[in-house]
């Protein structure tokens, strides 16, 4: 049992595991955001016995010109909460500001987008890669294209832990509904609507086969800066009708959506271990994503899912229409799903492997 410090850009779902299971391990938790958001992403509270850290981001927002400032008040939380390590990620920004403070019992953790993308946007960010790696006792990530990455930025490989975070496979768990059984046909989306995730893609794609198969229907979850771009897709297109748009959703609320699907859709063009295909994956959902490394890792084609070649919305629409076309596979997919998520993304069985991080560190004067 240790005092651990959980350094996130923002409160989300997967803080809110990390937290929760943490807190029930023993460990004494204090928890501190970059972000402070009106609305934040997770809308459970903090798990019990977790306590939340004040400090100069509650009252202004991060950037390079609050740099010192923003050091200078993590070093006093350092100080008050005297943590044994901290745990903090994405890498340029949280764990870059424990690296610049000094403290060096950091466990660095990757949320893939900032190896994937932001450590080579340029120099800078290349840059605080570099320098949070170095400075970091251990390093989480999730796939082996995480952990190589890491390592080709300077991170010690044998101070890697690299373990799918995975899912909660009670909360995520087959529903009654039989994906490709029923008379019409939904694909679902649960990314947000912004340029990195490629929404805008699927409803292209859609907006192809819909006028096709007019029994078919879209979800999409969530929200973002593309939603005027996607409506506007749809209308010309002329399927908007059958397209369904709920917003955000609460935690409790996704496995019914997973449910109602025959297949999840992801056109993302940045992935470590997708946490929502693992959900769909665990409510027996076969699923189509992008032909990225960390997808290629989990997606045997017409074993559990399909991939196409990122960017290309016209080799989503005939994949689309191929699984519309086939769908008599999908119950045969979606069981294989889920065994694969059993075997490989237990969330339960997984989270341990945080302690060797969280040892290595420790050994550190």
């Amino acid at each position: 049992m240790s005092r651990v410090l959980y350094f996130s850009r923002a409160y989300s779902p997967h803080d809110h595991r990390f937290l929760q299971a943490m807190s029930e391990n023993g460990d004494s938790v204090w928890v501190m955001h970059l972000e402070n958001r009106a609305r934040p992403l997770e809308d459970r509270p903090l798990p019990r016995g977790v306590e939340r850290v004040h400090w100069l981001a509650d009252h202004l927002p991060f950037n390079s010109a609050r740099l010192p400032a923003f050091i200078y008040s993590l070093r006093k939380v350092l100080k008050r909460v005297n943590p044994e390590v901290v745990l903090a990620g994405p890498l340029q920004t949280c764990s870059f500001l424990v690296a610049a403070s000094g403290f060096r019992r950091l466990v660095s953790m990757s949320w893939g987008y900032d190896l994937l993308i932001d450590a080579k946007r340029n120099r800078w960010m290349t840059w605080l890669t570099r320098f949070t790696l170095k400075r970091s006792a251990a390093l989480l990530g999730d796939c082996e294209t995480i952990r190589q990455l890491a390592i080709s930025y300077g991170m010690n490989p044998e101070r890697i832990v690299t373990f799918p975070w995975g899912v909660d496979l009670y909360h995520f768990s087959p529903g009654h509904r039989i994906p490709g059984k029923e008379e019409g046909f939904i694909f679902l989306s649960t990314r947000s609507w912004e340029p990195i995730y490629g929404v805008d893609l699927i409803a292209k794609a859609f907006g192809e086969i819909g006028r096709r198969f007019p029994y078919t229907h879209l979800i999409l979850l969530g929200n973002g800066s593309q939603a005027s771009a996607l409506q506007r897709i749809l209308s010309q297109a002329d399927v908007l009708e059958r397209v369904s748009m709920p917003g955000q959703i609460e935690f409790h609320e996704l496995p019914r959506y997973y449910h109602l699907a025959d297949v999840y859709v992801s056109a993302s063009h940045s992935d470590g271990t997708s946490i929502s295909m693992l959900e769909a994956m665990a409510c027996g959902r076969p699923v189509i994503v992008s032909d990225l490394p960390g997808n290629r890792e989990w997606i045997t084609p017409s074993e559990v899912g399909w991939l196409f070649p990122d960017g290309d919305w016209q080799a989503l629409a005939q994949m689309m229409e191929q699984v519309v076309l086939n769908r008599h596979e999908l119950e045969r997919m979606g069981k294989a799903a889920r065994r694969l998520v059993e075997e490989r993304a237990d969330w339960q069985r997984n989270f341990p492997k945080l302690y060797q991080a969280l040892e290595w560190a420790l050994t550190l004067s």
